[in-house]
């Protein structure tokens, strides 16, 4: 009897998952199903338009490392299929991957209708019906098998079923309904609202590294470090969206009002930066501080952290006392900033949450609970920083369920 696997949700896991199950099983009848007109939305924006495929980094324990939910679950799903089973994958389909210096995976051709088109064409190929326009409303089970009831009133029948709906309600609602535990989904990976105007005023500005660290309940709870961002809104930059994804929860329970604290020079101790400032002092007495800052900052940037120092731009070197020198050295170390509010970051949709994971065998990605019922992708509740790492979950989970629905066992 021919085994009929049904996907709902035709994301990057949904389509890896179909693809793979068709490759493994090619007698199987896949039908992959997806609410909205376009199938691949997340894929065509991703990376500003060039698709960050996955991120070159090829050691299950340290890659596991970039997932604030998930990495232990991952750990052994990545032993199965990681980063170099991906680059591998798409190369036999005809599309090499390329790697930036900060270790993001790009298609070569720099746009990620490339991937849109590699996996649509490889479905289509393998035989997997897709079904776009067709809202799923529920599942009941039936037998030992799966109702997908559509919103038009039309249902089928699958043998097997992935739910890989993403952040989608709906999915949460199915699983829910066949006994899972859902994490509360909150937003992850996102830009910081501060009031500053000064600050904003910098908007274009960026430092190459930084040291931020998320202050709540008057106590440090996170740190990154990395490049900044000054925007139009606040902050961005890779160390932000690090710092937004690991503090998630916190910044959600806070209602995205928190103090983040800066060090703009995170490469020196404190003692080391007032050394450094007291040379300059030293050396340039006669010397406007403006114009003479003695550390490796933008020159507006300096002129801000100086004026938050209660030093004027006409100041001299020579005229400053120990306690401006001191805030200066406070500001430029331990400077503390108000968050109010969470922006959004435009080439990633992502949310922590979704189906608790010890319901899922990772071996498989099959539900602990209901026989024949599987899921891939950003429905579980796993979330990795920003740099391919989404993706890579998405292309591991989808491959290991798809291996497993093809089986015949």
């Amino acid at each position: 009897m021919q085994l009929k696997i049904v996907v709902i949700g035709g994301g990057a896991a949904g389509f890896f998952s179909a693809i793979a199950t068709k490759e493994a099983n090619p007698q199987a009848d896949v039908t992959l199903i997806e609410a909205s007109l376009q199938v691949l939305a997340k894929v065509r924006v991703s990376g500003g338009g060039r698709c960050n495929v996955t991120h070159a980094c090829f050691d299950p324990a340290i890659l596991v490392q970039n997932y604030p939910r998930g990495g232990k679950a991952l750990r052994g799903a990545f032993s199965r299929f990681q980063t170099k089973d991906t680059i591998t994958w798409f190369a036999m389909h005809g599309v090499p991957l390329k790697t930036e210096a900060d270790g993001r995976m790009f298609p070569i051709t720099n746009t990620s209708e490339t991937i849109v088109n590699c996996l649509l064409n490889t479905a289509s190929q393998a035989g997997v019906e897709i079904r776009t326009s067709a809202p799923v409303i529920g599942v009941k089970r039936q037998n030992e098998g799966f109702e997908i009831i559509f919103k038009s009133g039309e249902t089928i029948l699958g043998d097997r079923l992935l739910l890989a709906t993403g952040s989608n309600p709906v999915g949460y609602r199915i699983a829910k309904e066949f006994g899972h535990q859902i994490q509360v989904p909150v937003p992850s990976l996102f830009t910081f609202n501060i009031g500053d105007e000064q600050l904003r005023s910098l908007a274009g500005i960026s430092v190459e590294s930084v040291r931020l660290r998320l202050l709540s309940g008057g106590k440090s709870q996170l740190e990154q470090t990395g490049p900044l961002l000054i925007t139009h809104w606040g902050l961005s930059g890779p160390a932000v969206l690090k710092l937004s994804a690991w503090g998630a929860r916190i910044l959600k329970e806070s209602h995205y009002q928190a103090t983040l604290m800066i060090n703009w020079l995170p490469d020196f101790q404190q003692d080391e930066v007032r050394q450094k400032i007291l040379a300059v002092k030293n050396e340039w007495g006669k010397k406007a501080i403006a114009l003479h800052r003695g550390v490796d900052l933008p020159h507006r940037l300096w002129q801000y952290i100086i004026a938050r120092s209660d030093i004027t731009t006409e100041e001299r070197w020579a005229e400053i006392t120990n306690k401006q020198l001191n805030k200066l050295v406070q500001e430029l170390t331990q400077g503390e900033y108000l968050i109010n509010g969470k922006g959004v970051f435009k080439d990633e949709f992502v949310t922590c949450g979704g189906v608790n994971l010890k319901e899922v065998n990772f071996k498989t990605m099959e539900s602990q609970i209901v026989p024949g019922l599987y899921f891939a992708g950003e429905i579980l509740d796993i979330d990795g920083v920003t740099g391919g790492f989404n993706f890579q979950s998405a292309w591991t989970t989808g491959y290991l369920a798809g291996l497993a629905m093809a089986s015949n066992d």
